[in-house]
């Protein structure tokens, strides 16, 4: 940690390509003209695949795990606490904890928790292998018609048949690492585009589309759900993200993952975090409702039993809600940072570029008793991610990543 941030940044040369220093105009809500040095360049590799296997689980609108590595390693030291108010599908938290950081996040969906925890605490695949041969796939009590427009009938009764176990272990007192497992592999195998899923063809894996809709999907392409062996599909993807999860991995997620905490809250209230204790907070907040977080994950809620009505997400729809509902997280994040502690705030320009994020925080940091050190954009070329969703640079959803790094005073 001993250059400051701006200096690594204006050196930076990674990639090839020499940092463009500038200045972005903000205004604070006290009517005060202000500008942060901002840092553009490529910091993080476009690639796919470039991080440990355990982060390849779908889940919209999230980052890189180079984005939180590229802070946790040069504004932390080992044993420091990275914490995330934002958890999704928990890349801050489980880049900490491999970074041999302690880890905490909170979520308000508790879909968070079910994604991100048992990747703390990943089990071998003989341990995976003996439970699936003890699950009995036959046993279903319930089988939901509609879901036949994504299921053939045999995948149905097993995938419900999976679910009654989890759930019946859960309730008992009995549900350990493994069954946990077992649930976030399943989760992230309800629906996509491939062989590789328990569905028929439909969208990207990280939403599930509505039943009218995947009726018009199947109409068009002529489609039935084939066939799909549950057991079979949550191995071979067991085995890819263990792939990387080698004795370090675990060394490290065994040190550092009991050291864990996730919390299923609003953020901007974490009694939980004692003042003062985070050296650093990584986090991208909702973009004013460019995701439809609670219809992306219906499918999913269903199957770990969450009424997603009853999941009060932040989702603004308006700049100056956004803001209100940031300052209220920015102002708890000033009570859980140490002094000297940094925020790196991720957020991007949306509806075609015509708000840019960034301008609209620092304020809220101000507000909240933060300096703004520095801007940083990350600026590089959609990568098969995004052309998925057929988006384009400059087009709509989030162009680039900015992040506004801000600092507690000493």
């Amino acid at each position: 940690m001993g250059t400051p941030l701006a200096e690594q940044l204006a050196a930076f040369r990674e990639f090839g390509k020499a940092t463009q220093v500038v200045e972005t105009s903000a205004v604070t809500f006290g009517g005060l003209d202000l500008c942060v040095p901002t840092y553009v360049n490529e910091f993080w590799t476009s690639k796919q695949r470039a991080a440990n296997s355990l982060h390849e689980v779908s889940y919209r609108a999230c980052f890189k795990p180079q984005l939180p590595r590229f802070f946790i390693q040069r504004l932390t030291s080992p044993g420091d606490l990275v914490y995330d108010p934002f958890m999704g599908r928990g890349t801050t938290v489980l880049e900490a904890a491999l970074l041999g950081r302690a880890p905490c996040g909170c979520d308000i969906n508790p879909l968070s928790v079910v994604l991100t925890e048992p990747r703390l605490r990943p089990p071998t695949m003989e341990a995976i292998h003996r439970r699936l041969r003890e699950i009995d796939f036959a046993k279903a009590r319930e089988a939901p018609e509609e879901l036949l427009v994504f299921y053939h009938p045999e995948t149905l009764k097993e995938l419900c048949a999976l679910k009654q176990y989890l759930l019946e272990r859960r309730a008992s007192g009995r549900s350990d690492p493994v069954d946990d497992w077992i649930r976030m592999v399943a989760v992230n195998r309800l629906t996509g585009h491939s062989p590789g899923f328990f569905s028929v063809y439909t969208m990207p894996p990280n939403q599930a589309v509505s039943i009218k809709s995947q009726r018009v999907i199947n109409e068009r392409r002529s489609q039935q759900p084939p066939r799909r062996h549950v057991a079979g599909i949550i191995g071979k993807k067991s085995r890819q993200l263990l792939s990387d999860c080698d004795e370090a991995a675990r060394q490290a997620l065994s040190e550092m993952g009991g050291r864990a905490r996730l919390l299923t809250r609003h953020c901007s209230f974490a009694p939980e975090l004692a003042s003062g204790s985070v050296s650093l907070a990584v986090t991208s907040p909702p973009f004013l409702n460019v995701v439809d977080y609670a219809g992306d994950n219906w499918l999913r809620c269903w199957f770990i039993d969450v009424d997603p009505a009853s999941v009060k997400l932040t989702v603004p729809k308006h700049l100056e809600d956004w803001q209100r509902a940031m300052s209220d997280v920015i102002l708890e994040l000033h009570r859980v940072l140490r002094r000297g502690g940094h925020v790196a705030f991720e957020v991007g320009e949306v509806r075609n570029g015509k708000v840019k994020l960034e301008e609209a925080v620092v304020p809220c940091g101000i507000e909240a008793g933060l300096e703004p050190v520095l801007i940083l954009i990350n600026d590089q070329q959609f990568t098969k991610t995004a052309n998925c969703w057929g988006v384009d640079n400059n087009d709509k959803g989030t162009n680039t990543n900015r992040i506004v790094v801000f600092r507690k005073p000493e």
